[in-house]
């Protein structure tokens, strides 16, 4: 008796976990497939975009929809190019559908002739919740470029990995660019879908136009929930450490420091070969996704991160710029070490100047709390999910 009714408690407690399994708008074909009868219908996505293990142009294909563009981001249509190389335009072999490249070294808007073709545009990408991750600027230009030409947007909403925390200082727009499009926190916590509603709300776009936008919100998803995401978002951020980690080493884009492109673990080291003191070695090298990474093929020393801290530690302490602080410190290059993006991925002048006179990462992380608190009431009207914070 004891052993049906723990089988019983067990079967139940499945079919609770699976009612509760988060599912992604563009599983709700039934809530968007009536927008697109009769529409010509352009895709914006890439690898991300899949419904269980079909990716969301076949299944749309099938459906018979009249798809007559894809539009393909940095990295491309099948996520494989390097960070900042340059995408052709092409056509995908699978479908004989031409896909037009957003990004050639910068991100672009799509021209008024790639938009006179179509009617609708379905945007289905994987963001991870990171303002200098660039998919966020792609699709504020895609809003821009739909409400320049009425066309409608439909925005297929996936989770935020790191939705749960929100942390930086808001981008000084002075620094906008590709990699800082919106005056926003650098954890910003929020989905593609709130995001949008929030560009509108707060009239981001250029002369306040607004852009069209419907929203197919994911299902059963809090901004407390731990979502792992199911294909990695582009060729560098293989697994989920390597995505808790981005916010805090990300910033050695800027600097001479490897982060660990060209090894199996980008994002979860850091390391130089004239770096004193440690005894963690790697070398970067050319591999696919990261054809030349920084010290390509030079035996670096630093600091290994694929097991530790935990991903408890990380993710509670949010960015943590001890390492970037520890590598300044280390290698001794003064301004040196500083490239001239270095702003552009922290958003403010005053972190630099901070690292430079000997600050440590919680009085810099001080500086930016009440950005933090500001963009928490700011962000509070656009949230679409319950919110943990």
């Amino acid at each position: 008796m004891k052993k049906f009714i723990l089988t019983s408690l067990i079967v139940a407690l499945a079919a609770v976990m699976q009612a509760q399994t988060i599912k992604t708008g563009a599983e709700s074909l039934d809530e968007y497939l009536p927008l697109l009868k009769g529409k010509r219908v352009a895709v914006l996505s890439n690898q991300t975009g899949i419904i269980g293990n079909t990716h969301i142009v076949d299944s749309l294909v099938s459906l018979k929809v009249n798809i007559v563009a894809i539009f393909s981001p940095e990295h491309g249509f099948r996520g494989d190019a390097d960070a900042g190389e340059h995408v052709s335009s092409s056509v995908d072999k699978k479908t004989g559908i031409p896909i037009r490249s957003l990004y050639d070294g910068d991100i672009k808007k799509a021209s008024t002739e790639f938009m006179k073709d179509i009617d609708v545009l379905v945007f289905d990408l994987q963001d991870v919740g990171v303002r200098f991750y660039t998919y966020v600027t792609t699709m504020a230009r895609m809003m821009e470029t739909c409400a320049e030409t009425g066309k409608k947007m439909i925005i297929l909403d996936r989770p935020n990995p790191i939705g749960f925390y929100v942390d930086g200082p808001i981008l000084d727009m002075k620094y906008k660019s590709g990699v800082g499009w919106l005056p926003i926190p650098t954890v910003h916590g929020m989905t593609f879908g709130e995001l949008a509603g929030m560009i509108n709300g707060e009239k981001w776009l250029t002369n306040g136009i607004q852009c069209d936008v419907t929203v197919i919100k994911c299902k059963n998803y809090t901004h407390a929930s731990m979502y792992t995401l199911p294909v990695k978002p582009s060729p560098n951020l293989p697994d989920m450490r390597s995505i808790y980690l981005y916010p805090s080493t990300c910033y050695f884009e800027a600097t001479p420091v490897s982060l660990g492109r060209g090894t199996e673990h980008p994002f979860q080291m850091y390391g130089h070969p004239n770096m004193k003191g440690y005894d963690y070695k790697f070398t970067p090298r050319s591999v696919p996704g990261a054809k030349t990474p920084p010290q390509l093929n030079r035996e670096c020393y630093g600091v290994d991160l694929t097991k530790e801290p935990s991903i408890e530690e990380i993710n509670k302490k949010g960015i943590n710029l001890e390492y970037v602080i520890d590598a300044y410190r280390n290698l001794n290059l003064d301004d040196f070490f500083f490239r001239s993006f270095f702003e552009l991925l922290t958003g403010r002048d005053y972190i630099r100047k901070m690292i430079k006179a000997g600050k440590s990462a919680d009085e810099i992380k001080a500086m930016w709390a009440d950005d933090v608190a500001k963009f928490k009431v700011q962000r509070k009207p656009y949230l679409l999910y319950p919110d943990n914070q």
